[in-house]
């Protein structure tokens, strides 16, 4: 593909605005979607954060869960960052009981992990893939993955402090999830490798 492929971003809640700033930095033809019509139209979409509860009932009544877990079992490749990754995650270890998930990412994720907003942080990560220096990583009301399946591949995980070890980026395919915000960044090398990704799978 050598036009700019269209992306879409989850437009329900969240940072949403700055996924699409990322993503047309990155190259992309990028787009809200709010509805069945907007999705269909898309070749990719990013899962942005926010709340993971918030997202999950807003896509529910707005009949949008089923469809964008139709689209995902279709192999439309998706992004999600930090309740994005929540809403990819096969297990979701803290989950609402009425919590509902688009699921795809065999992966098992705990919401808020890295505590509340007042435990927000930054620190650079190296993310496979990306080339070039660290990442600068925002976490705010993070969750962190704890077990990942055979077909998952972890792309970063935390390498300082007492957290050393712990998975904050992951890819399945065509589907890719961080626990951290890259779009709050100013570096949209996350963005052009899931442009890269909805390339590869268009």
């Amino acid at each position: 593909m050598t036009q700019a492929p269209i992306i879409g971003v989850l437009a329900i809640q969240g940072g949403v605005r700055e996924h699409l700033a990322s993503l047309q930095a990155a190259g992309a033809t990028a787009v809200a979607v709010n509805s069945l019509n907007e999705l269909l139209a898309v070749q990719g979409l990013v899962i942005p954060g926010g709340e993971s509860t918030v997202i999950s009932k807003l896509a529910i009544d707005d009949g949008l869960i089923q469809p964008l877990r139709e689209a995902r079992g279709q192999g439309m490749p998706m992004y999600g960052s930090c309740a994005g990754m929540i809403m990819l995650a096969d297990r979701v270890l803290d989950a609402r009981p009425d919590q509902e998930f688009i699921s795809g990412l065999d992966i098992s994720v705990r919401r808020n992990a890295f505590g509340r907003q007042v435990d927000s942080f930054e620190m650079d990560v190296k993310v496979q893939g990306i080339g070039g220096t660290p990442f600068p990583a925002v976490f705010i009301r993070a969750p962190w993955v704890e077990a990942v399946g055979s077909e998952v591949q972890v792309l970063s995980t935390i390498t300082a402090g007492p957290r050393t070890g712990t998975i904050v980026a992951v890819q399945q395919g065509p589907l890719l999830a961080t626990s951290f915000h890259p779009e709050l960044t100013g570096d949209v090398r996350i963005h052009a490798t899931f442009v890269e990704l909805v390339r590869h799978y268009a």
